[in-house]
């Protein structure tokens, strides 16, 4: 995969067990992106400085600094760089600790490879439209709920005045809900429209970030339709 340029989009792939690594880099090679590897935290923040990569695949248990450290420091660092998160368990809690660190996605151990570049590939077909979407909109363009405001151009979120700080898959996300308030948007089409997912597979994944964005702008905001999904509401 390249990016406009022609240049090949360069993922990190920061894992400690060198099998592990070298497979997912190898094979994301093989689809045609450029791979570098790092085996822990420091050497993983000292080779995205170095490369500006255009995504990491991150490993959560690292030697050094763990995968929720490093994932905070490359958000501060590199706003916006988008991360896929791999971790050895299945619990909701490190999920959401994960996505509040700045992970745009997650998978869990034992994974498939060939979803695994399918991720990557939408994560990056995203970062990429929303760029241009960015580029195309205008401050008058901006969404306006309640206490709540949405720049697109700018792809900053006011409420009450203050400052709201999310993930790019946050911010596509609450964009997503913004631009149909009070309608409910199935788990469905929210995977297919901000995700590029065209099956059901992946709703645990629309979950966990509806109860990050939950946190950030407080639950009142979206309201869930138990078996449906979720509705951005202003608080009465």
């Amino acid at each position: 995969m390249t990016d406009p340029t022609g240049e090949k989009r360069l993922v990190l792939v920061v894992e400690d067990e060198p099998m592990i690594a070298d497979a997912v880099a190898a094979r994301l090679r093989a689809e045609g992106f450029g791979a570098i590897t790092a085996p822990d935290g420091p050497s993983a923040l000292e080779r995205a400085a170095a490369t500006r990569p255009d995504l990491v695949v991150l490993d959560v248990m690292l030697p050094g600094l763990d995968g929720l450290e490093v994932c905070r420091r490359l958000q501060a660092l590199h706003p916006g760089l988008p991360v896929l998160m791999l971790t050895a368990r299945d619990d909701e809690t490190d999920l959401l600790v994960g996505l509040a660190v700045g992970a745009d996605d997650y998978m869990t151990k034992p994974f498939s490879m060939r979803e695994l570049v399918a991720r990557v590939h939408v994560l990056l077909r995203r970062m990429e439209r929303a760029e241009t979407a960015a580029r195309a909109a205008s401050p008058e363009a901006a969404l306006h709920l309640g206490a709540l405001r949405i720049d697109r151009s700018q792809r900053r979120v006011q409420l009450d005045a203050d400052e709201v700080h999310l993930t790019p898959t946050e911010f596509d996300l609450l964009v997503c809900l913004a631009s149909r308030p009070r309608t409910v948007l199935s788990r469905e089409q929210l995977l297919a429209e901000v995700w590029d997912w065209v099956d059901a597979s992946g709703t645990r994944t629309v979950d966990s970030h509806v109860k990050a964005l939950r946190r950030k702008l407080g639950a009142e905001w979206i309201r869930t339709v138990h078996g449906v999904g979720y509705a951005l509401e202003a608080p009465s």
